[in-house]
């Protein structure tokens, strides 16, 4: 067979002149001992990246999916509302919510400008409307990016994991092959010699990419998702301020 040809060629070229291995054959052999546990260590890695994204995967699953009902209900809930005392009271048991957290920040400092408001006036002293708007403005910023970092958290390991996996399953099917050959010897060159070495070999690729593909599929529904939340968190930021404009910071 062709292959058992190419398999006794490899072998004899491995042999120097007088029958002695070559120096390449014989430092691969030495680091032999040290192939099997590589390769069983490979594989234990990708295990744990692929039982780790599993986990990561559900958890942001789950936890952006209740971001992304809370947040309906958030809005409908501020839509139809009059007072935003009663929003505020309300959207405490939003906590998932989002954007009713970028609310609840925007509120706390309109809370404040508006105190500072009441007693400039009693007092006599001038008060600056834009500056107020900018404070709520900044407050409103602060907290769409906190929400986005919330919200971004664990997702770049499943971009890691779908990157390195498939090559770290490489690199084990790698060095499995290598101790297939290492272990043939001159005459048992055949494909019964070397084939169930080079099928275990190959686990190591499946598995990277079972652990990588998924990985890759979750990071990419998530990060629209994500984007999502947050283009809904700035259009609201700017029909918040809008409101304040119109009704409170005359």
């Amino acid at each position: 067979m062709f292959l058992t040809t190419v398999l006794d060629s490899l072998v004899g070229q491995g042999q120097a002149p007088g029958g002695t291995e070559s120096f390449m054959i014989t430092l691969v052999r030495s680091v032999d001992p040290i192939l099997e546990p590589v390769v069983f260590a490979v594989l234990f890695i990708l295990l744990g990246l692929s039982a780790a994204s599993w986990g990561i995967i559900y958890y942001k699953w789950r936890t952006l999916r209740r971001a992304q009902r809370q947040s309906v209900d958030f809005l409908e809930m501020f839509w139809s509302s009059k007072r935003l005392d009663a929003i505020y009271q309300s959207s405490e048991k939003l906590q998932r919510s989002p954007i009713s957290q970028v609310f609840r920040a925007g509120y706390v400092e309109l809370s404040k400008l508006k105190k500072t408001q009441a007693e400039g006036e009693a007092a006599g002293a001038m008060y600056d409307a834009m500056g107020g708007i900018e404070n709520v403005q900044r407050s409103l910023r602060r907290a769409s990016q906190s929400e986005l970092t919330a919200m971004e958290s664990l997702v770049p390991f499943l971009a890691t994991t779908g990157s390195t996996a498939p090559f770290v399953g490489l690199f084990g099917t790698v060095v499995g092959i290598m101790k297939a050959f290492i272990e043939i010897r001159p005459g048992t060159a055949t494909l019964d010699a070397v084939g169930p070495g080079i099928s275990h070999a190959l686990i190591a690729t499946a598995v990277g990419l079972f652990a990588a593909i998924p990985a890759v599929m979750a990071y990419n529904y998530f990060v629209r998702k994500i984007k999502v939340l947050y283009a809904e968190m700035d259009n609201f930021s700017n029909d918040f301020l809008n409101i304040i404009k119109r009704h409170f910071l005359k």
